[in-house]
């Protein structure tokens, strides 16, 4: 377990850049989600990129709609799903607000509430598996689509929040295929994690069926 790392929040600018810099940027980050029960904090040691409109593996490739608005609206808000209609996958949306990207939040390392994330993920066979994956990270800390909007740069006491944390040095971030995405959306390597982390999930070719995320 790492000591809590530094909880100011990122501005704005941070996510007002191309998603390609943000993605490996969000290393070593905090993610904070406020409980009534008190909070959870979780260190990202995992995350994909999706670019919108260039990207076939993205929700916003073919243009927006209900679903995805969130995606179009200003960067710094997270954009939730429901996916295989079981499971909530969490993203920080990217770019200039009218132009659709995304960072899937894959897997982290829970520093702060863990009893909390415990009782979410009570078939995690030990702590390194509560956010392991983008499913178990969002059910670690209670993220579901009442959340998508969020704003997580916001000021004073919210929900959710992305803070500065740790972030990595360049010699410790890996990055290769997207997980679990087939055809054209698969090819790129734009899914990036922390070297030798134990709380990164495994890589997987493709879904067994084709996807789009954020």
């Amino acid at each position: 377990m790492i000591a809590i790392p530094d909880r100011t929040p990122l501005p704005r600018t941070f996510f007002d850049r191309p998603v390609l810099e943000v993605a490996p940027d969000l290393l070593g980050r905090l993610l904070v989600r406020t409980t009534p029960d008190g909070p959870i904090a979780l260190r990202l040691t995992e995350v994909e990129a999706y670019d919108g409109a260039n990207d076939p593996g993205s929700h916003a490739y073919r243009g927006r709609t209900a679903r995805n608005e969130v995606m179009f609206g200003p960067p710094g808000h997270v954009y939730v799903y429901f996916t295989y209609g079981m499971w909530h996958c969490m993203n920080l949306v990217c770019g200039p607000e009218g132009r659709a990207s995304g960072v899937l939040l894959r897997a982290g390392e829970i520093v702060e509430g863990t009893e909390l994330a415990r009782k979410r993920r009570i078939s995690a066979r030990n702590d390194r598996e509560l956010a392991k994956g983008p499913a178990r990270l969002a059910t670690a800390l209670g993220v579901d689509r009442a959340f998508d909007g969020t704003d997580a740069c916001a000021a004073g006491e919210t929900p959710l929040r992305i803070a500065t944390g740790a972030p990595v040095s360049a010699d410790q971030v890996r990055n290769g295929p997207r997980t679990g995405v087939a055809g054209d959306g698969g090819v790129h390597p734009w899914r990036y994690w922390i070297a030798d982390d134990p709380t990164v999930s495994p890589y997987r070719a493709h879904a067994p069926r084709r996807r789009r995320r954020s």
